[in-house]
């Protein structure tokens, strides 16, 4: 477990292993995390934070002590010891391989509402549009920040008063319009109770957020993994389908099914962005 004090700027992280704040931040699980000089700066739960990386530290700017205990350990998921899921990955040598090739990879604890509507924008999209749109959602429809630098995530409550037109319009989000709507209006009536779904078995969770207009199987996952803490939930898209019709064509080991999400997530990150040769045993 990593050392937390307080600082003039805010938090800082000592003895921190396992978190590269680069690959963590731009792998594809969050969208509101824009590089600045020196690190990152983002948006999460209606506040900003700073997010920089030395040798031997993590700086956690704007936050206090008492929020990074109670928020944001969880939120970078900096509670759990990612050793011996590392010793159990490189047991197997494609896991192997991406660990090293990508190392400090952490799936982050985001908040359910705006994962789901973040991986229902993410169909058929790329990263940077992916962030266009979900910043031009928070400026149209979500509530300023205190400090006047930005636009907190808008509530299911705020979404829902709009029509669907309007959230078009606004953010030029094309087909997907509907689908926020749709996701709005059933989280703001409570046909969605997405506090409830991280309780529930995989398959239930899964088919309960299907039940969302433009919701597959992918994008439940990804709001199950990156939303809920369901580190067993496996989204699969043309990227994972790769690695899986290579390396596993038998299907993803049955041992490492209670943290496949993880692993997941340096797999897609491997093989996105890294060339490399076929890996062999």
């Amino acid at each position: 477990m990593c050392k937390a004090e307080a600082c003039g700027q805010g938090v800082m992280l000592r003895e921190l292993t396992h978190f590269s704040a680069d690959r963590t931040l731009d792998c594809g699980q969050a969208f509101r995390f824009t590089r600045v000089e020196g690190g990152w700066a983002g948006i999460v739960g209606g506040r900003r934070i700073g997010v920089f990386q030395t040798e031997d530290s993590l700086l956690l700017s704007g936050i206090t002590l008492p929020e990074y205990q109670t928020f944001w350990a969880d939120y970078f998921d900096l509670r759990r010891d990612y050793q011996p899921l590392m010793d159990r990955f490189s047991e197997d040598p494609t896991l192997k391989e991406a660990c090293r090739c990508c190392p400090g990879i952490r799936v982050l604890r985001q908040e359910p509402w705006e994962a789901l509507c973040s991986f229902i924008i993410s169909q058929n999209n790329n990263i940077p549009r992916i962030k266009k749109i979900i910043e031009a959602l928070c400026g149209a429809f979500g509530s300023p920040l205190a400090d006047g630098s930005g636009y907190a995530f808008p509530t299911p409550e705020q979404l829902a008063s709009q029509d669907v037109e309007e959230i078009f319009s606004k953010t030029r989000c094309g087909f997907r319009a509907k689908y926020l709507s749709d996701a709005a209006l059933r989280v703001a009536d409570g046909q969605l109770p997405l506090e409830q779904i991280p309780l529930l078995p995989l398959e239930e969770g899964r088919r309960l957020l299907m039940e969302v207009k433009g919701v597959g199987p992918k994008v439940a996952d990804c709001v199950l993994l990156y939303g809920m803490g369901r580190v067993d939930a496996f989204p699969v898209d043309v990227w994972i389908g790769r690695i899986l019709e290579q390396y596993y064509p038998e299907g993803f080991p049955s041992e490492l099914f209670p943290w496949r999400g993880i692993a997941q997530q340096y797999l897609f990150h491997y093989i996105r962005t890294l060339p490399h040769q076929p890996i062999t045993g």
